[in-house]
């Protein structure tokens, strides 16, 4: 037992343990230090097929039953759109930033609702940033700090579970291929395409790898980019016309910058010409998206002048309701001569 402070002894001074008591004329340093993130977690899954088909025909495709991460497909479509996205929320984790990307995938496997999906192993799951509620940017290297990806404090994350281990490089891009159905506006289900940009990211690189993975000669293929926020369908075959008419430089003819922005998680519609030699790529789902699209912004348009309209009509009042002026008087001012 401590011995009781007397006047002899005197008990020493009670001392925060991060701050001192400050005066009028000290210096105080304020030292940050590495926190914690405390990140939402969603589950993704997209309905896919595993592997290469070993069949040719793709137009029986259908999506997997009982499965609840999908939206239900377009009629006439064997699977979901390219727009098709749900996320399911698992819970929040907490993690130092200094910690690395597979102690945070142990982390999400110890949540409740991770462990009833029975996942395996931690290199079965994929991280994906979350934006506009849709994945957005791949997180890969399971040994890097969780402060190199830069997250942020609002980042959300979300998680893929694969059918298999995989090791991505760092110049490997990830591609969700969809081949579209002959006659339908639609698609198969997605299949995922690693693309080696070593030789360079070149529409012609990117049209001979999917050649390659759909085994279809490389000239009777038609690939086009999809950017669901706008629900359009950008072909990429076009790609070495534009340089040539805009007389782009060398270094620029790269699928990375613009029109094109391609990165991980971006779907890729696949035409054989074979079969079908239409240019259009897009789907029902797609005329629906830019519909409603102008209906929205139909609505906006009208709500803006319905607002503007209110306060012309408040301003207007408010002026009939000022004290009128009185006439105007003139004004003379005499300045004295001071010779």
């Amino acid at each position: 037992m401590s011995p009781l402070p007397s006047p002899h002894h005197p008990s020493p001074p009670h001392r925060h343990p991060i701050f001192s008591v400050a005066c009028r004329g000290f210096t105080l340093w304020c030292v940050y230090t590495q926190g914690f993130l405390k990140v939402p977690i969603w589950w993704y899954q997209p309905a896919r097929l595993s592997g290469h088909w070993e069949s040719r025909d793709h137009s029986n495709c259908a999506s997997p039953q009982g499965s609840s991460w999908g939206s239900a497909p377009t009629q006439g479509a064997p699977g979901p759109e390219p727009a098709d996205v749900t996320l399911l929320y698992l819970g929040d984790v907490e993690i130092s930033e200094e910690a690395t990307l597979v102690e945070l995938k142990s982390k999400a496997m110890a949540l409740t609702s991770v462990s009833e999906l029975a996942v395996r192993s931690t290199a079965l799951l994929r991280v994906w940033t979350v934006e506009n509620k849709r994945p957005s940017r791949l997180l890969r290297i399971d040994w890097r700090q969780l402060k190199e990806y830069r997250l942020g404090r609002r980042t959300e994350l979300c998680l893929e579970l694969l059918q298999k281990e995989e090791d991505l490089g760092p110049r490997d891009v990830l591609l969700r291929t969809q081949l579209r159905i002959p006659g339908e506006r639609a698609y198969t289900l997605a299949m995922d395409l690693v693309w080696d940009t070593t030789r360079g990211w070149t529409a012609g690189s990117l049209r001979q790898r999917v050649a390659d993975f759909y085994s279809l000669p490389v000239e009777k293929i038609e690939i086009a980019k999809y950017f669901p926020e706008k629900f359009e369908w950008l072909p990429i075959s076009s790609w070495n016309q534009q340089v040539a008419k805009r007389k782009k430089k060398k270094n620029q003819d790269t699928l990375q910058g613009g029109p094109y922005y391609l990165k991980d998680g971006d779907t890729i519609g696949i035409k054989n010409l074979l079969f079908d030699d239409d240019d259009d790529f897009s789907t029902i789902r797609d005329d629906i998206g830019k519909e409603n699209q102008k209906q929205l912004a139909l609505e906006k348009k009208k709500s803006r002048e319905a607002l503007r309209a209110q306060n012309s009509n408040v301003f207007s009042s408010a002026e009939m309701r000022t004290r009128p002026r009185g006439p105007e008087a003139s004004l003379s001012i005499h300045v004295a001569s001071f010779r």
